[in-house]
């Protein structure tokens, strides 16, 4: 993940597209005091999380709410002698936004289908995003999340472990969840019936009105006693194409993501590490195609 710092000037953003297909419509955004034609984007704001500020730039710049896909390369260049980082995805344009409206900052936006976009674009570089956007398949994604802080387990003493709730800190960084979740426009929601699991969720779920489906396969004592049963279970997971998140367990990670390596026939990846912090999750983009079935196009890692 990305976060403010006093050196680096971190930024994140996205290639806004339209009318997926064929030949999509893409947004771009000129600039008054830089007099230039760019793609939505903006600084990390302090504890932000870069899929946060991706979603929150392009509303603010664009009036659009929009849904990621598969992460693009990230830019980097100097800005007054500073280096800058913008990590960019290619984004959706979903219903609700407000609209564009004028202002000091963005004063004008055209949706542009790509040769006319690349034309107009004053970046060589937005333009090598812009087209590596508009040829990237269209995915949808299953995260992989470790709930976040919960109470230590000595400070819970021998009360069941299954019940045992998150900490402060966690309840916190539950509650960051939520625009990143919707960020990646998650609308199934999967987890273990452990309490630290559900509540992980639960504010997601209350703020989208979702149902969160337990499954005790996803728990600690569930999965150590079934595990054929949980790996089935994963797999019918994999191949539901709706956006989905699974909220899990430290201990049952490893397995887990080992599945997946195999049932996918991924090569190793540090993406895939099952040493995830509270509240770290993995997000595998999933292509459907129609003759090829399922493949992951990419995978990212974060924390929180």
């Amino acid at each position: 993940m990305s976060r403010g710092s006093s050196d680096v000037i971190r930024a994140a953003g996205v290639v806004l597209l339209r009318d997926r297909g064929s030949s999509p419509l893409v947004c771009i955004v000129h600039r008054p005091r830089h007099k230039d034609w760019s793609l939505p984007k903006g600084k990390i704001e302090r504890n932000e999380h870069v899929v946060t500020a991706a979603a929150r730039e392009t509303l603010e710049e664009t009036g659009e709410h929009c849904v990621l896909g598969v992460p693009l390369v990230t830019e980097r260049y100097r800005v007054e002698g500073r280096p800058k980082t913008v990590r960019y995805w290619v984004g959706t344009a979903v219903k609700g936004g407000p609209g564009f409206t004028s202002n000091n900052e963005i004063d004008q936006l055209e949706w542009l289908p790509a040769d006319k976009a690349a034309r107009k674009l004053t970046y060589p570089r937005d333009v090598q995003l812009m087209r590596a956007a508009v040829n990237a398949p269209t995915t949808t994604p299953l995260i992989i999340l470790r709930h976040t802080q919960a109470l230590k387990r000595a400070s819970w003493g021998k009360k069941p472990d299954k019940a045992r709730p998150l900490a402060a800190a966690g309840k916190r960084q539950a509650k960051t969840l939520i625009p990143i979740l919707q960020a990646f426009g998650i609308e199934q929601l999967y987890s273990s019936d452990a309490t630290r699991c559900i509540d992980t969720l639960s504010p997601f779920a209350d703020s989208r009105k979702l149902t969160i489906q337990l499954d005790t396969l996803f728990s600690e004592e569930g999965y150590d006693g079934k595990k054929r049963g949980s790996l089935r279970l994963l797999n019918t997971l994999l191949a539901n194409p709706a956006a989905s998140v699974l909220c899990t367990h430290r201990p049952v990670l490893p397995e887990l993501l080992a599945h997946i390596e195999r049932q996918l026939g991924l090569g190793k990846s540090d993406h895939l590490d099952p040493s995830l912090p509270p509240g770290g999750f993995i997000v595998l983009h999933r292509e459907f195609h129609p003759k090829k079935g399922l493949r992951i196009t990419a995978i990212e890692r974060h924390t929180p």
